[in-house]
Formats: structure tokens, C-alpha cells, sequence
């Protein structure tokens, strides 16, 4: 299974930045690919391949980590690229987390992946939404312009999930495979 660990927003807030989306996914061009709403979540571990036999102790361990985390606001505004704005691959909503929980969430749940027996990708981590991917390096400082003046209705992160990702021709398809409330 490829697997990943994430805050998902509610429906209220995923819809106030699709409206916002909407119009410029309208613009015709072929190297860009955009995702699809109900897929937009925070990564906070990208654990990659994990064999069956591994999801059970991982599972006991992330709702482990849930239990111990208080509900927290947050807020997605402005934007960013990957690996920057004039070579971007990726281009994001920022995550705004006065109170550092999806940092210490990210810390937690990738040592939760560790202690059993999943090593989590290195990346730094960086809270964010993807809203599209570049099939080429790109300069996106228009875009970045554009989606920096993004900004949404604070909400509250309220669980854990741990997602599947199925690969495919076009974008990926998830399934959640375990969700764990905030009860810290």
C-alpha cells in the first residue's frame, strides 16, 4: 500500500478554496494539472510503500498520536511553490498554524511510523495544499501572485487520517483506511 498521513479540511473549507480555484482552472494549458478538490489534504508524512503486515502497529500508533492531540485552528492562506517559484513543480495553498500542532503533529506521526517499522520520507516539512502540479519546471510567480491573496475561514483540525494512494493515468485516487480523533 502507498500510504500517507494528513489533516483533512472540512467540506466548508475545501468549497471556499474550490470557488476560488474555479476560474483559473480555466486556463488552457497542457502543462499544468490540476487536483481535484476532494483530494486536497496537509501531508504531515508521506510513508510511501508499506506492507500490509506493517498497517495494524502503524494504526495502534497514529491513533495513539491522536489521542494525545488537542483540536487546534488553522487556516489555509497565501501560496507557494515547489521547489521554487522560478523552477516550480508544485504549486500550493500555504497552512497558517498559529499554535505549531501540524509541526509537532508531523514530528509525532512520522515517529509513530518509525517505531513501527516504516521509515517516512526525509522531506522537510512544510504545511500546505497542492492545488496543481507541472508536467515541466516552471516560473509561477503570476500564479503565486494570484493565490497569495487567498485566504480562508479559520477552522478547526479535528482528526487524523491515514490515506492510500492508488496511482493512475491521471491523478491519484484515495482511500482512507483509518481516521482517529482529536482528544488531547
Amino acid at each position: 500500500m502507498r500510504l500517507f498521513v494528513a489533516v483533512v479540511p472540512p467540506v466548508d473549507v475545501v468549497e471556499d478554496l474550490n470557488e476560488f480555484v474555479a476560474p483559473r482552472r480555466e486556463h488552457p494549458d497542457d502543462d499544468i494539472r490540476w487536483s481535484a478538490g476532494e483530494h486536497w489534504h496537509i501531508t504531515l508524512a508521506f510513508l510511501g510503500e508499506v506492507p500490509d503486515w506493517k498497517t495494524d502497529e502503524l494504526a495502534e500508533r497514529l491513533e495513539a498520536v491522536a489521542k494525545r492531540q488537542k483540536p487546534f485552528p488553522v487556516r489555509l492562506a497565501g501560496a507557494g511553490a515547489f521547489p521554487g517559484v522560478p523552477d516550480a513543480r508544485v504549486l500550493y495553498t500555504g497552512v497558517r498554524d498559529e499554535t505549531e500542532a501540524l509541526q509537532h503533529l508531523s514530528k509525532t506521526t512520522r515517529a509513530a511510523a518509525s517505531k513501527a517499522g516504516i521509515a517516512p520520507d526525509g522531506r522537510k516539512f512544510v504545511p500546505h495544499v497542492t492545488l496543481a502540479r507541472f508536467r515541466r519546471e516552471m516560473d509561477v510567480t503570476r500564479w503565486v501572485r494570484v493565490f497569495d491573496t487567498y485566504s480562508g475561514a479559520e477552522w478547526t483540525a479535528g482528526s487524523l487520517r491515514l490515506v492510500e494512494s492508488h496511482l493512475g493515468t491521471g491523478s491519484a485516487a484515495y482511500a482512507t483506511v483509518g481516521e482517529w480523533d482529536f482528544l488531547g
